[in-house]
């Protein structure tokens, strides 16, 4: 297996495991490419999909935002390849720009799958979005943070962090206590 088809792999079971439904709300606010994205539409569509109307309902509840243009033009391209026709809901901005405090129950989704950028440094100003206890310039810290606030009561996320960022000190021990304190 070459690195990249065994990353694949590894994704493809993180959404088995997710166990994505049809009509609930899917989210990458890092798509990257859109591997993520895509192995929901595959799981979702084997399972669930059997009318054009389930169809439409699976090409709306499918979410991406990914900052880097490369990258989303290849995600749109990655989503067309397999079968959405207009991949609309996948928006190039940086997710982490806009205030934790401006996302709002209609905001919320089922599942959150992603593999955000982490060892990165986030613009000045960014981190003023987020609590003042979480406040930190580090993308992967501001990206578990905002996880916690999209999901949706009972929602699940699967994502792909460095080894130890749960382990460190100051903003990350209280990012800690809260998913310790507010996820299962």
């Amino acid at each position: 297996l070459s690195s990249s088809s065994a990353a694949s792999d590894v994704y493809k079971r993180q959404i088995e495991m997710l166990a994505p439904k049809l009509g609930e709300k899917v989210l990458d606010p890092a798509c990257g490419t859109g591997g993520f994205l895509v192995d929901s539409i595959e799981v979702i569509r084997e399972k669930y999909v059997r009318t054009p109307d389930d169809e439409k309902i699976l090409q709306e509840s499918i979410f991406g935002v990914e900052k880097k243009p490369l990258p989303h033009m290849l995600c749109t391209t990655n989503l067309i390849l397999h079968g959405f026709e207009v991949p609309k809901n996948v928006k190039r901005d940086n997710t982490l720009a806009r205030p934790l405090r401006d996302y709002t129950s209609k905001d919320r989704v089922d599942i959150i799958a992603t593999n955000p950028p982490f060892g990165g440094i986030e613009e000045e100003g960014i981190d003023k979005g987020f609590p003042k206890q979480f406040q930190t310039k580090e993308t992967a810290d501001l990206f578990l943070v905002l996880i916690m606030e999209l999901l949706k009561d009972g929602g699940r996320a699967g994502l792909v962090l460095p080894d130890g960022s749960l382990f460190g000190e100051g903003v990350k021990t209280k990012i800690k206590a809260e998913l310790l304190e507010t996820c299962n």
